[in-house]
């Protein structure tokens, strides 16, 4: 079942334009993509951040 795009018109006066069940399949991969990528990269910042962290905290114990 590929439905094709419909529009859908309401009595208030505001009209809807539904995308077809292709479109929204690729919608929804890109959004779900899109936060996967940037669930890593705040994943990624974070270890990065501990890193340098754990870096700074061996440096200052060499220094004493």
């Amino acid at each position: 079942m590929n439905k094709e795009r419909y529009k859908e018109e309401y009595e208030e006066g505001s009209d809807l334009l539904w995308p077809s069940e292709k479109e929204d399949k690729v919608t929804r991969k890109f959004y779900r993509d899109l936060s996967r990528l940037t669930k890593n990269e705040t994943s990624n910042n974070i270890k990065r951040f501990n890193f340098f962290k754990l870096v700074l905290s061996i440096i200052k114990l060499k220094k004493f």
